[in-house]
């Protein structure tokens, strides 16, 4: 793969200034007209309801599968979350616990959240997660590799992971607050769309800058530019740091704006998080929530 002509048919139209006066821009002209409840039941429709925790569990990810199993009866009315997010280990017991064959589990692959193994241990543990009962696989970019410029390697590194999922959804995990400016956030967006991704997504959370607005205004733009030439399109995912309803609603709301309806769906949108859920939950009903 050539990367200067790569990054010369898509150059990065914004400067950092540009990005956060545009971004305060669509906030106070379309925030607002966003913030109900109906948004609130598309977003929680779109969470891959996550635990990555050092003191993770069967007892807790088979709680988790019956808290989405016994949901739709809780809630009646609410749409359901869209995937369980784990690590590889716990896959085959949301499976066996889950009493929809076909809902979605999506577990980090690839040595998370730092990406730093060989592509080898990367491949197996990508193979062996599917073969769990992962139905999506999430992967980190190699960070450090991208920031010496060694493009070649984090585009082979994720067209192999690729080959490895198959038609199951590759999600690759950018880690924005590393990559210090927009246009390297850029730059990333479109070496793992040209890869072969399904998605890309800001964020671990588990660093101390996560998704943010700015984030997303600028994936979801690479993501329109890609479409625009390949007729390709990619799903986004901002994870980490998203929790409150409002900040769902921000990014909603840029998504809406960059994107379009298309992806107002949880085929092409999701979001990766935690605590988001009960959030969205308590406004959706009205009163607190702790159901997740």
């Amino acid at each position: 793969m050539n990367f200067e002509e790569l990054f010369a048919q898509y150059p990065c139209p914004f400067t950092d200034e540009q990005v956060k006066a545009q971004v305060a821009d669509i906030q106070a002209n379309h925030f607002a007209e966003n913030n109900n409840r109906d948004v609130w039941m598309q977003c929680l429709h779109q969470i891959d309801y996550t635990t990555l925790s050092a003191d993770d569990t069967i007892a807790k990810v088979e709680k988790m599968a019956n808290a989405v199993n016994n949901f739709e009866k809780d809630y009646p009315g609410i749409p359901n979350v869209a995937a369980i997010c784990v690590y590889p280990a716990m896959a085959e017991y949301v499976r066996k616990a889950l009493k929809d064959p076909k809902f979605n589990i999506a577990c980090v692959s690839g040595v998370f959240p730092s990406s730093q193994s060989f592509l080898e241990v990367k491949i197996a543990e990508t193979a062996l997660a599917l073969r769990a009962g992962a139905t999506e696989i999430d992967i980190v970019l190699s960070v450090g590799k991208f920031l010496e410029g060694r493009y070649q390697d984090c585009y082979d590194e994720i067209s192999e992971l690729k080959a490895v999922c198959g038609d199951h959804h590759l999600k690759v995990i950018l880690e924005t607050g590393l990559l210090q400016n927009v246009e390297n956030i850029w730059k990333a967006s479109i070496l793992a769309m040209a890869a072969g991704c399904d998605f890309i997504k800001t964020s671990t959370g588990k660093i101390s800058v996560n998704a943010t607005p700015e984030a997303t205004f600028v994936m979801c733009h690479a993501i329109k530019a890609w479409r625009e030439k390949t007729g390709i399109k990619m799903g986004y995912k901002p994870a980490g740091g998203v929790s409150t309803t409002a900040e769902a609603v921000q990014h909603y709301t840029l998504v809406k704006e960059i994107l379009g309806q298309e992806w107002l769906n949880n085929e092409s949108f999701r979001f990766g998080a935690s605590r988001l859920a009960n959030n969205l939950l308590s406004s959706i009903v009205g009163s607190e929530q702790k159901y997740f």
